[in-house]
C-alpha cells in the first residue's frame, strides 16, 4: 500500500500523522490560537485607528468669518475641537470636505438672519416639492421673525428662540399672520399638521413639534460635517450666537499657537493633515489673517487662492505659518503673491 504524502512528511519530520491537519481543514491547537491572536490584533489596531485621539488633528480658531459658500458666512468667534477622519484609512484632506468631521468641544458661532435665511432656502428646503419658499429670517429685539410663502400663501411669524435639552434651537411662534391677517396658530391656519407638509426626511436639520420648528445647529450645515452640542444660545441685535460646550466632566485645554498674540487665525496641531499635494505629519500649521483689523475671511473651497496670494514661513520646530489675505480681498490692489 502506497504511503500518502502526508504520512511520508510526518515520518521525515518525526511527527505523528494525527498532528498533521488535513488539507483545507481549519487549524487547531497552537496554530488556531496564533491565528486568533493575529485576528484579534488586527481588529484591535483597526479599533485604535478609529478611536485614538492622537490620530485626530487638534484645531483652534479665533475670529474667523467662515464661508459655507459664496454668500453664507458664519461668525466663528472661537472654536476648539478636532478634525476626525471620516474614514480610518485616510487622514483629513482640506481639499475634500467629506474626508473629515469637525468635532467641536467649545465654540461661539454666530449666524446672522441673512445667513440663516440662505441656509434654509438653499439647503434645508431646497428639495423638489418643498412647501416653504422665499424664507427670510430677521432678529428683532431679541426675537426671531420669519417671513415666507407656504403653498403660495404669504406668512409672517414672530417667535421666541430657546434651546432644547438635546441642543436644538426651538422657534416657538407667538404671533402668526397670513396674508396680513392674524391667526391662532399654524395648525389652525393650514388645517393640517406641519409634519404632513414638510418632508423632514429631506429637510435636513429640521424637526417639527406642534407649531414649533426645531433646528439642529450642526445638521443644517452642508459639508464638512460638524458634531458637538450647543449648551447655550444668545440672541443679540444682529445674530444668533450658539455656544458649544463639552460633555460634563470633560476639560479641554486651549492650544498654544506659535504666534500667541495673534487674534485672527486657524491653528492645526498633531495627527496627519493633507492639503494640496502636501502631507503634514505631527501637524503644526497656523493660518494667520494678513489684516487683523477685521475677522479673517476664509473660504475652504477656495483656500488655495488665498494661499497663493499670501506668504509662508517655517518655524524652528519645523512647523509652518501661513499669512493669508481675506478671501474678499484676494486680487484687489495690494494683494501679495508668494514667489
Amino acid at each position: 500500500m502506497r504511503a500518502t504524502y502526508a504520512a511520508v512528511l510526518c515520518a521525515i519530520l518525526g511527527l505523528r500523522a494525527a498532528a498533521m491537519p488535513a488539507v483545507g481543514a481549519p487549524p487547531t491547537g497552537r496554530a488556531a490560537r496564533g491565528e486568533q491572536d493575529r485576528d484579534t490584533a488586527v481588529r484591535t489596531d483597526l479599533a485604535r485607528a478609529r478611536n485614538e485621539p492622537e490620530r485626530s488633528v487638534q484645531v483652534q480658531m479665533r475670529n474667523v468669518a467662515f464661508h459655507v459658500d459664496s454668500t453664507i458666512v458664519l461668525d466663528l468667534q472661537y472654536a476648539r475641537g478636532r478634525l476626525r477622519r471620516a474614514s480610518p484609512e485616510h487622514p483629513p484632506y482640506l481639499d475634500d470636505k467629506r474626508s473629515f468631521v469637525l468635532e467641536l468641544d467649545t465654540a461661539r458661532i454666530g449666524v446672522s438672519g441673512p445667513a440663516l435665511s440662505q441656509l434654509l432656502n438653499r439647503y434645508t428646503f431646497a428639495y423638489p416639492g418643498s412647501p416653504l419658499k422665499s424664507l427670510t429670517v430677521t432678529v428683532e429685539h431679541g426675537r426671531i421673525r420669519q417671513r415666507g410663502r407656504m403653498r403660495g400663501i404669504s406668512f409672517d411669524v414672530l417667535g421666541d428662540l430657546s434651546l432644547t435639552p438635546e441642543g436644538d434651537l426651538r422657534l416657538h411662534p407667538t404671533t402668526i399672520k397670513a396674508v396680513g391677517l392674524k391667526v391662532g396658530g399654524l395648525m389652525k391656519f393650514f388645517g393640517l399638521h406641519l409634519q404632513k407638509l414638510v418632508n423632514t426626511d429631506r429637510a435636513k436639520g429640521v424637526r417639527i413639534q406642534r407649531d414649533d420648528f426645531l433646528l439642529s445647529p450642526t445638521k443644517l450645515l452642508p459639508p464638512p460635517s460638524v458634531e458637538g452640542k450647543v449648551g447655550r444660545v444668545e440672541v443679540n441685535d444682529s445674530e444668533i450666537v450658539q455656544i458649544f460646550e463639552p460633555p460634563a466632566g470633560k476639560k479641554v485645554e486651549p492650544l498654544t499657537p506659535p504666534l500667541p498674540k495673534a487674534d485672527h487665525y486657524m491653528f492645526f496641531r498633531g495627527g496627519v493633515l493633507r492639503f494640496g499635494k502636501l502631507t503634514m505629519d505631527d501637524t503644526d500649521l497656523m493660518i494667520e489673517d494678513a489684516d487683523p483689523r477685521d475677522p479673517f475671511d476664509f473660504w475652504l473651497d477656495r483656500y488655495n487662492e488665498q494661499l497663493v496670494a499670501g506668504t509662508s514661513r517655517n518655524t524652528k520646530d519645523h512647523g509652518l505659518i501661513v499669512e493669508m489675505p481675506d478671501f474678499g480681498k484676494v486680487g484687489q490692489r495690494g494683494g501679495r503673491v508668494s514667489r
